[in-house]
């Protein structure tokens, strides 16, 4: 068991992922070694969208501030400070911060690997005319990466 207090956030602006590149945003991962779980913390910046993508498991989303338009499946919905979506495993969904300010989530997942496939791209610099890499799954416990 472990409080997290001061989240260090990192860029999402490196290149590290070629299909979510979202240079006004930042992200810190939560995580603990005996805990089977994973938050995402993240600052959505003004603009910037989470690209349409999907997991093998469920995700809960907690909106603390801003305004956020969220796709699930083929619905969309204009989401604020305060609501709560609960996003089912296997269908696609993304957020795109609609407002004037950051927006700030809390994603939390039911298990310490985390699985991505994304269907749309926010290409880096230099990627415009790829496709989306392959699924993949992060032990968020050792950072390592694998292909599904």
């Amino acid at each position: 068991m472990g409080l997290h207090r001061d989240l260090e956030f990192n860029t999402l602006d490196d290149g590290s992922d070629p299909d979510d590149w979202r240079p006004r945003s930042r992200l810190s991962l939560v995580t603990e070694p005996d805990v089977d779980m994973a938050v995402i913390a993240e600052q959505i910046g003004v603009g910037d969208a989470v690209p349409l993508h999907r997991h093998t498991i469920d995700e809960v989303v907690f909106y603390l501030s801003g305004e956020v338009e969220v796709r699930v499946g083929a619905e969309s919905h204009a989401v604020r400070a305060g609501d709560v979506m609960l996003i089912p495993a296997g269908v696609a969904h993304s957020q795109r911060n609609t407002g004037g300010s950051v927006a700030e989530i809390r994603a939390v997942f039911p298990s310490a690997r985390l699985d991505v496939e994304y269907l749309e791209r926010n290409p880096a610099p230099g990627t415009e005319g790829d496709v989306p890499q392959p699924p993949f799954v992060i032990d968020t416990r050792t950072g390592e990466v694998a292909p599904i």
